[in-house]
C-alpha cells in the first residue's frame, strides 16, 4: 500500500499516520462495520469516480441492515471523497469508505458506542495481478461455503462477513491458485472471494441470482446492462458446480478486480479468454474510462481545485 498525505476521518482531514483507532474499538473486536470499494479513473475529461452514488447508497443500506446510525449523509461522504482526492493529488485511485462501531462499549448490544466514518484513497493496481485482465486467472472451488442468509446478511458489505472470504482466498492461494470460487449453502455456484461470477454457456451469459447468497455487486449490475445492450442474453439462475467445467467462458467482476477472465477451474482448462468475455470487457473498460458516451452517467467527475474555487466565488 502506498501511503498518502491525508485520510478523512469523522469530518476532518488528518495525516495518514494519525488515522488510528483505540484498541478497544468495537469493530476491531466484532467486525461491526460496513464498507465500500470504489475506484476513481483518469479520463480525458478529468478524474471520475465510477458509480459513486450507487456505492454510497449501498453503504447506507449496509449500515441500516446492521443497525449502524450513519452520522454523515451519502452526499457529505461524496463531497469529502472529492476533496480527499484533490488534496492527495490523485487522479486514479482505489477509495475505501468505512463506517464502524467505535470505542465506547464491548457488549454485543453496543448502541452507546459511536459510529466512526473514515475515507481513504490510494493507488492500487489490478487486484488479481497485472496480467489477469488479458491472460485470465486460475481458480479453485473452495471447500468453504459462502455464508448463509440464515445466519448473516450476504447482501450487506459488512466487515465481519469477509472472514468467510479470507478462508476461501487463503485456501486457494495456498494451493497455488489465483482465486477461490465459493458455493452457497445448497451447493450452487455463488461468487469469488471478492468478485461476482459469470458463466457463458451455449452463447448465453449466466450469473447466480440474489437467492444464491451473492453480494449484489455494482460492477455486476454494470456488466449485466452492458452485455444486454450489446445484444447478449443474460440469465440470472442457479448454476451447478459442473457447469463451471462445461462452460465455454467464465469471468469475474468486482471493483478491485474489474473484469477478469478465468482460464482454468480446478485444473479443468477453459482456454484463452473467449469472444463474448473480450467483447463485454472492452465495452466495460470504455465505460470505466469515459470512452463510452452511453455510460457517462455512471461517472462522477471530480472538479479541479480551480473549478471548485470559482464555483465558490460565484455562489458567495
Amino acid at each position: 500500500m502506498d501511503p498518502q498525505e491525508l485520510i478523512w476521518k469523522n469530518g476532518e482531514f488528518v495525516a495518514w499516520e494519525d488515522a488510528q483507532v483505540h484498541v478497544l474499538t468495537h469493530g476491531l473486536h466484532y467486525g461491526t462495520g460496513v464498507f465500500e470499494g470504489i475506484r476513481c479513473y483518469e479520463t480525458e475529461r478529468g478524474p471520475a469516480v465510477f458509480r459513486h452514488a450507487d456505492h454510497l447508497a449501498r453503504l447506507e443500506k449496509s449500515a441500516e441492515l446492521y443497525y449502524l446510525q450513519m452520522p454523515y449523509s451519502a452526499e457529505e461522504i461524496r463531497q469529502a471523497t472529492h476533496e480527499l482526492l484533490r488534496r492527495n493529488n490523485l487522479t486514479s485511485a482505489y477509495i475505501r469508505p468505512i463506517a464502524f462501531r467505535g470505542y465506547g462499549s464491548l457488549g454485543l448490544f453496543a448502541t452507546d458506542a459511536p459510529v466512526d466514518v473514515v475515507i481513504a484513497a490510494f493507488p492500487w493496481g489490478a487486484y488479481l495481478g497485472d496480467e489477469s485482465a488479458g491472460r485470465g486467472i486460475r481458480a479453485k472451488v473452495s471447500s468453504w461455503r459462502r455464508i448463509s442468509p440464515a445466519g448473516s446478511i450476504p447482501h450487506a458489505k459488512a466487515s465481519g462477513s469477509y472472514l468467510n472470504s479470507i478462508l476461501a482466498k487463503t485456501e486457494s492461494a495456498n494451493a497455488g491458485y489465483d482465486e477461490a470460487i465459493l458455493l452457497d449453502e445448497r451447493g450452487f455456484v455463488c461468487e469469488g472471494s471478492g468478485e461476482n461470477i459469470f458463466v457463458v454457456r451455449e452463447g448465453e451469459i449466466v450469473t447466480p441470482p440474489h437467492a444464491a447468497s451473492i453480494l449484489d455487486g455494482i460492477n455486476r449490475k454494470s456488466v449485466i446492462q452492458i452485455a444486454r445492450d450489446l445484444g447478449y442474453t443474460v440469465v440470472e439462475r442457479d448454476i451447478a458446480r459442473a457447469e463451471l467445467y462445461l462452460a465455454e467462458e467464465v469471468f469475474l467482476t468486482g471493483t478491485a478486480a474489474e473484469l477478469v477472465p478465468v482460464r482454468e477451474i480446478d485444473d479443468h482448462p477453459l482456454g484463452d479468454p473467449g469472444e463474448i468475455t473480450l467483447h463485454v470487457q472492452s465495452k466495460f473498460e470504455d465505460a470505466l474510462y469515459g470512452r463510452a458516451e452511453e455510460y457517462l452517467e455512471w461517472l462522477d467527475f471530480v472538479a479541479a481545485p480551480a473549478q471548485v474555487d470559482a464555483a465558490d466565488k460565484v455562489g458567495s
